[in-house]
């Protein structure tokens, strides 16, 4: 009888946690340029051209696209991420970070206080950022609806099962709480490779 009651407590607890789930997506190497490198690298006054909604508001793919260089390797043909912002910020894998030979930290977007410099190249423009170069850490977009159905706060970190076709515990994961956000979990490459991502996938707080 017990070993029955574990199991009916088991499939309650996964049905309630599907119903908080959120979708995960993977996000690949990518740019996020400010007013003074777009003009370096594509003429002064110059204006990206949207192509494409990302799932958060007001967040776009670019149609342009530049060269990202370390000592080590380059990456030709990097996405930017629109709107413009107030520091530019490149976004990589740890995998990349290791082909492009320079040592990123994982940090939160926009925290590129003391991070790494990394060379933007657009043909025979470049612009030598001093620092920016970070390994995204992964984090849950939410809005504040979502956050209080999940019973987190803005700056926590919890722990997220991923139900990939290899399911997999994120620890470490931040949430990040905004009326201004959709509610979607964001893992870089090696960490959909690694839970074997897929598309609709989803994953819900475990802890």
């Amino acid at each position: 009888m017990d070993s029955l009651n574990e199991i009916v407590e088991e499939v309650v607890r996964r049905v309630q946690a599907q119903s908080h789930s959120f979708e995960v997506e993977a996000s690949g190497r990518h740019v996020h340029l400010c007013r003074k490198d777009i003009d370096i690298l594509f003429g002064e006054g110059y204006q990206l051209t949207k192509v494409k909604e990302l799932s958060q508001p007001g967040q776009f793919v670019c149609k342009e696209r530049i060269t990202v260089a370390g000592p080590k390797g380059v990456f030709q043909n990097v996405v930017i991420l629109g709107p413009e912002r107030a520091e530019s910020q490149v976004e990589v894998s740890m995998t990349d970070t290791r082909i492009l030979g320079i040592n990123a930290p994982v940090r939160e977007s926009g925290k590129t206080e003391g991070t790494p410099g990394v060379v933007l190249m657009n043909g025979a423009s470049v612009s030598n950022l001093k620092q920016g170069l970070i390994v995204a850490k992964r984090h849950i977009h939410m809005t504040p609806e979502h956050a209080q159905k999940n019973k987190v706060t803005n700056g926590q970190i919890v722990q997220v099962k991923v139900e990939g076709t290899r399911s997999l515990i994120f620890d470490d994961v931040v949430v990040r709480v905004s009326p201004k956000f959709a509610t979607y979990m964001h893992i870089d490459y090696d960490e959909a490779n690694a839970c074997g991502l897929g598309k609709g996938t989803r994953g819900y707080i475990i802890l």
